[in-house]
């Protein structure tokens, strides 16, 4: 990857992570954790990889994105405003009555969003029927991006989904693991001990792709890589750390949806001035 093309890649997370930030700050509390593990993500698939018109939100040959961890919303609220989905100060309707964003992606209120997702594991089944259905109408070239929580495969569906995407080689669908290592009550290896992913998934049948979920450049090579399987099933393993970016965050305990107290909006406000400064300088 080029330079400049890498700096921009780079520019896309920090204003990502800037938006979502003052977003949550603004509302006092938020899923923070796991919205900031897939901001280089965001930034990549929506700068460099989907196919997608933000007027018409629903075009019949865009690229899906299923988000099923469903609580990392804010940062894909940050990222669909950003692109021109709907206005900024939308973002500012966070969690509030009537709002068009609600803590979890609701498909039926958002632009953008392309599944209803929240409760753990359905958006694995929903994200397959989109890739059958693509099958069955011929449009094979477009894909499905499931983003999915290390936590989250605590739940049993997401593995009936992927033996059907592995029996299927279902290409159209690409799984991406954000591999945090945490989830809601911890680390994963005090709740349940955690298969080794890449390994597991390679068992039941899908070429994986590592990549470091920091840099922009090393998800975009594996992401690309995958978009060129055509003979089996396929999976992104994404190395990333909860609360990425957020330094006061990272290895808190409570990092998962956090209620900010004085001291960490203080913390905050001093992420969000360096991410600030960082946008203005155009990422250099």
């Amino acid at each position: 990857m080029d330079k400049e093309k890498e700096r921009q890649l780079k520019k896309g997370s920090a204003e990502i992570r800037l938006e979502t930030l003052k977003m949550l700050k603004w509302r006092g509390y938020g899923h923070l954790g796991g919205a900031m593990s897939i901001v280089e993500l965001l930034s990549v698939l929506y700068n460099d990889i989907l196919r997608y018109k933000p007027e018409v939100p629903a075009w019949e040959d865009r690229d899906y994105v299923v988000l099923s961890k469903g609580h990392s919303g804010p940062s894909l609220y940050a990222a669909l405003a950003l692109h021109g989905f709907f206005d900024k100060e939308l973002l500012y309707t966070l969690n509030e009555g009537g709002t068009s964003l609600p803590s979890h992606p609701d498909r039926l209120r958002t632009p953008g969003v392309d599944a209803t997702t929240g409760s753990l594991g359905q958006g694995t089944s929903v994200a397959a029927g989109i890739g059958m259905a693509l099958r069955k109408e011929g449009r094979s070239g477009q894909k499905v991006y499931l983003i999915v929580g290390d936590g989250e495969l605590n739940e049993g569906q997401c593995w009936e989904a992927f033996q059907f995407l592995a029996h299927h080689k279902l290409h159209e669908v690409i799984v991406i693991i954000d591999y945090n290592k945490r989830q809601l009550d911890g680390k994963l290896t005090d709740i349940i001990t955690p298969f080794d992913f890449h390994k597991k998934m390679e068992s039941f049948g899908f070429r994986v792709f590592d990549a470091d979920g920091r840099e922009e450049s090393s998800i975009d090579e594996a992401l690309k890589a995958a978009g060129q399987v055509t003979d089996s099933a396929v999976c992104v393993l994404l190395d990333t750390v909860k609360a990425q970016g957020v330094p006061y965050y990272i290895e808190r305990e409570d990092s998962h949806a956090p209620k900010f107290d004085a001291k960490a909006k203080e913390e905050l406000d001093k992420t969000i001035q360096a991410l600030e400064q960082y946008v203005a300088e155009g990422g250099r």
